[in-house]
């Protein structure tokens, strides 16, 4: 189950500041990390020595042999780490029988100080800018939106007769930026440098180019675009000049290393030259226009001789103070899409169906073209009822390329600097399309998967593949709300509740680290977080319940996932002020003053009270805000906000919760956020929740079985019904078609997550188009579930880092169901199928681990382990028994049950 078999212990999968082979970190206490395997039951760690050496080969850190057998990271403590360095370092792992492995990696640091920069800020002169395009003879005027063309930039440098040894490009843009060297692109990052609220923080990044240095004549070049700097971003119909900026601006230092010793460093500054491209117009939401009639060949290589109309390039500052070193992957084209099929709508136009719902662009070989001929690609999620191209959910996004021929008869067009979210695309302006020559391109943030799930049932394993993609689509720069309309923000709510699926299909710790630095400087001085980050005009910036409390649930839930109480250093001082910022409004300890916009259960069929939700969330920020300092050994804070929280629960229950048991709304939401975050007297296990759920239960039962709740509670029901001893009624909902279900949009074509339960009906048709993304993924959190429920993967409640796990599969009806994890000590993996009255259970359990493995049956005296009965196996320890169920501990390993197979699908 875990892949190719490891013999005895050993490390591996090592990353440096959850990376693999960072190149260009600022971090001066970097966190090295490895992850265990081995093939031998009960392995675990019993010391670990990690070492590390600069360049030159000087040892920089040695930590000495430590016992720590939970130890799958240290923090790097050594001498000071210098700027623009690659260290090695190495792991070695002595086991119980005193065998020992080693593993060994790399990192490189970049500038590591603002003061390291010497380059200037340069742009395009802005005056020619503001020169607006005239259409040629005959021409139909172009629709530029009002936006500036895309710049190209370039330097000839020389080099000595020996190209350098080594060769680091640190680049940045007020904008997007493409760079080429000698006419090859440098790196595959699509997008860079990503989008960061630019008052704040600006990120670069740093690029290996020793290998496209030559010697003689050089060429650094680059092409600038609007991006989230200065072009269209949300829904406000002003351009981002209201946001951040006016005009895009590049920075760069190209430093060489020469074998002589001799350092010598490119920067960009006035010796630069630059020059409007073919590329009309880029932008994020409108789309990307390049005329090559306007192109000139051999600009970015050397030997370039045509200056006629390059301008020099206008410095614009040498501030630095904000740049910064990317932690999170950058946005790369992971992947391409086939197109399905190609029907012909009109003489020159053709509409693709690539088949799928995705972020990206399209790659089209255009054949026949002559000098001012246009093709045009406008892209949509889905088909009116004539069969035609959907795009009114699109709002203001035109999310439209177009081409325009020149010299060339046969031309391979790829947009650079704007994405779409789109299943198909109508292409105008060719005669013919050959399906070969239009592929759909994946983009978003490079994070590695690392969860995989299957089962039986066709239908929810297309609810996963649809969940997987609205992450895909979502994780682009920064985790958003939708890809295709006119917002695509980082709204905190969304985040929140689909962060615990998230982190299960991919490593999303570097991600979330940089989306995290965006929601602390988005927080006001006050203490109060946002709705969106980064921060943006126009958008309501006082955190709602359930958004704003993102501020508080991400870093926990991050730390529990990876272990790192980093997660909770970095953030400790903004939850403290957050909760201060409620509590310092609401003394009664109901959360009704400043609420925000108060978006309560959104898009509920059965809204909850808002001081319901809003008074449940000021308790679980409460408690985890106290949990958080308690690890951290805060022991003032956690006793302060540990009695804050028992305040809030007990005002909870006085004002909201009835003698008999009920809740103020009834709603499913209103029992699931009672429950799930224990705000009830007597606490999980006392009365007054066991009728919560009896009532929970009730209002599941009575809508179908249905849920009924919006974006806040849909995360917690499956989760919840499953606690209260119902999984059968989380089966019943994750199984039902009608809406609002999770498969109602899956049997009516949807290939991601929707942004509502009925976006679509046969009696309806489209839901308002004001508000209908079919790629959303916060419905998509019913995906936790998949892997801890129906597969029975789960973390135990007290553990981080995956050390104690919590094996509990709910197969309901299901014939089998497996699902696999990469956790940050090592692979998780679960897989069980039932055959002729039996039921075969199969877990692995990553070295220096342990797991409680509730095995279903009915018959807990004859159940098995690899053949013999299970009190009698290899690293098994029996723990009873519970409502038809064995309970096992188990070391590190890989283990196989047997046991018959009752009704299991009964509560």
């Amino acid at each position: 189950m875990t892949g190719e078999a490891i013999a005895a212990l050993a490390p591996l999968g090592l990353r440096c500041e959850q990376r693999t082979e960072p190149l260009g970190i600022d971090e001066r206490a970097p966190l090295l990390s490895w992850r265990l395997a081995s093939s031998r039951r009960g392995d675990a760690p019993a010391r670990h020595r990690v070492r590390v050496w600069d360049e030159s080969g000087a040892l920089s850190w040695d930590t000495g042999w430590v016992s720590d057998p939970a130890a799958v990271s240290v923090r790097y403590a050594g001498a000071p780490l210098t700027a623009r360095t690659r260290y090695r370092w190495e792991v070695a792992v002595t086991g119980r029988d005193g065998a020992t492995a080693e593993a060994g990696s790399w990192f490189e640091t970049g500038q590591m100080s603002p003061a390291a920069w010497q380059a200037s800020w340069i742009a395009h002169d802005t005056s020619d800018l503001d020169v607006v395009d005239a259409p040629e003879e005959g021409e139909v005027a172009l629709a530029d939106h009002g936006l500036s063309p895309a710049v190209r930039l370039r330097r000839p440098f020389q080099v000595p007769a020996e190209p350098p040894v080594r060769a680091r490009l640190y680049v940045t843009a007020r904008g997007l930026y493409e760079l080429r060297l000698n006419g090859h692109r440098v790196g595959d990052d699509e997008l860079a440098p990503g989008w960061t609220d630019y008052r704040d923080r600006i990120d670069y990044r740093t690029h290996d180019v020793t290998g496209l240095v030559a010697a003689g004549e050089n060429v650094l070049a680059a092409t600038l675009a609007d991006g989230w700097w200065s072009g269209f971003v949300g829904f406000d119909p002003r351009r981002s000049g209201a946001h951040y900026g006016t005009f895009p601006q590049l920075l760069a230092e190209l430093h060489l290393h020469h074998a002589d010793g001799r350092r010598e460093v490119i920067v960009t500054d006035g010796t630069w030259r630059t020059r409007r491209s073919p590329i009309r117009y880029a932008d994020l939401l409108k789309g990307e226009c390049h005329d090559l009639r306007r192109d000139t060949p051999g600009w970015d290589r050397p030997g370039f001789g045509d200056a006629e109309g390059w301008l020099p390039a206008q410095v614009t500052g040498d501030d630095h103070d904000l740049l910064t070193a990317a932690v999170a992957p950058p946005v790369r084209a992971v992947g391409e899409l086939a197109a399905r099929t190609v029907t012909r709508v009109g003489d020159d136009r053709h509409l693709v169906d690539f088949g799928q719902n995705f972020a990206g662009r399209v790659r089209l070989t255009a054949r026949g073209l002559t000098p001012g001929a246009r093709v045009v690609i406008r892209h949509g999620e889905a088909l009116d009822a004539d069969g035609a191209l959907y795009t009114d959910n699109l709002r203001t996004a035109d999310a439209t390329d177009v081409l325009i021929g020149g010299d060339d008869a046969v031309v391979v067009f790829e947009p650079r600097f704007t994405y779409h979210g789109f299943r198909y695309a109508e292409v105008s302006g060719l005669r013919e399309l050959d399906p070969s020559d239009i592929t759909g391109v994946v983009l978003h943030s490079d994070t590695p998967w690392v969860g995989e799930f299957a089962c039986s049932d066709p239908d929810i394993e297309r609810l996963h593949r649809a969940i997987v993609w609205g992450q895909r689509s979502n994780f682009v720069s920064v985790p958003t709300d939708c890809p295709q309309r006119d917002e695509r923000l980082g709204w905190l709510a969304d985040a929140q509740v689909f962060l615990p699926t998230a982190c299960l299909n991919a490593d999303v710790a570097a991600f979330f680290e940089g989306w995290l630095r965006e929601v602390r400087g988005a927080q006001s001085p006050d203490g109060c977080f946002p709705n969106v980050a980064p921060r943006l005009a126009g958008v309501a910036d006082e955190g709602a319940p359930g958004w704003g409390d993102a501020g508080v649930l991400v870093p926990w839930h991050l730390y529990r996932v990876y272990g790192d109480e980093r997660f909770l250093e970095r953030n400790l001082d903004a939850m403290c002020a957050w909760v201060d910022f409620v509590h310092r409004h609401n003394p009664d300890l109901v959360w009704r003053h400043r609420v925000g916009p108060h978006f309560a259960d959104w898009l509920a069929p059965t809204p909850t009270p808002r001081e319901v939700v809003a008074t449940a969330y000021f308790a679980r920020s409460t408690e985890l805000t106290a949990r958080a300092a308690g690890v951290l050994g805060r022991d003032d804070l956690a006793d302060r906000y540990g009695t804050l929280a028992g305040h809030i629960r007990k005002t909870f229950a006085e004002r909201f919760v009835t003698p008999g048991g009920r809740i103020a709304g009834d709603t499913q939401t209103a029992y699931l956020l009672a429950l799930a975050f224990e705000l009830l007297p007597g606490g999980n296990g006392g009365e007054a929740a066991s009728r919560a759920a009896e009532r929970l239960a009730e209002l599941v039962e009575a809508a179908g079985p249905g849920v009924t709740t919006g974006f806040l509670g849909v995360g917690l029901i499956a989760p919840v019904l499953d606690a209260c001893g119902r999984p059968d009624l989380a089966h019943a909902l994750l199984r039902r078609t009608d809406p609002p279900s999770w498969l109602f949009p899956l049997r009516h074509g949807a290939t991601t997550i929707w942004e509502r339960w009925d976006g679509y009906t046969d009696e309806r048709g489209f839901q308002a188009a004001a508000m209908n993304s079919f790629n959303h993924y916060a419905l998509g959190s019913i995906g936790e579930w998949l892997y801890q429920g129906v597969a029975g993967l789960a973390q135990a409640p007290g553990s981080t880092g995956y050390r104690e796990l919590l094996i509990r599969p709910r197969p309901g009806d299901l014939a089998w169901a497996r699902a696999t994890y990469t956790s940050v000590r090592g692979v998780v993996a679960t897989a069980w199928a039932r055959e002729d009255g039996v039921l075969r259970l199969e877990v692995s359990v990553p070295p220096g681990a342990t797991a409680v493995v509730h095995v279903p049956t009915g018959d807990p005296g004859g159940v098995r382990e690899g053949g013999v009965p299970v009190d009698g196996a290899e690293g098994v320890e029996v723990l009873g028994t519970g409502p038809g169920t064995l309970l096992c501990r188990v070391t590190s390993g890989d283990y196989r049950f047997t046991a018959d197979d009752p009704m299991i699908a009964a509560p």
